[in-house]
């Protein structure tokens, strides 16, 4: 994703915590960089040098950790944060 194209609002927020597919859709772009990041592992080659990949299970891994995390998101807490700003 090139610059953040994509934003997290609280009602975007609130639809993924409850499991709104479109939402969970939308929280999976927003951290889809991210993601890749923490899943890019390098790796030594024969000739000494490093290559950077990324590992696609890991990734996938994180993905879906960040899918079961989501229903336990502090909504309230951001509610709140929401009305103060």
């Amino acid at each position: 994703m090139k610059e953040q194209e994509c934003t997290l609002n609280l009602h975007t927020i609130e639809a993924a915590v409850a499991g709104e597919t479109w939402a969970l859709g939308k929280v999976l772009e927003y951290y889809a960089d991210y993601m890749e990041e923490l899943a890019t592992v390098e790796i030594g080659q024969p000739d000494g040098s490093v290559k950077k990949i990324v590992d696609e299970d890991l990734k996938q891994q994180i993905g879906l950790k960040l899918l079961e995390e989501i229903p336990k998101f502090p909504l309230e807490e951001a509610k709140k944060q929401a009305v103060e700003e």
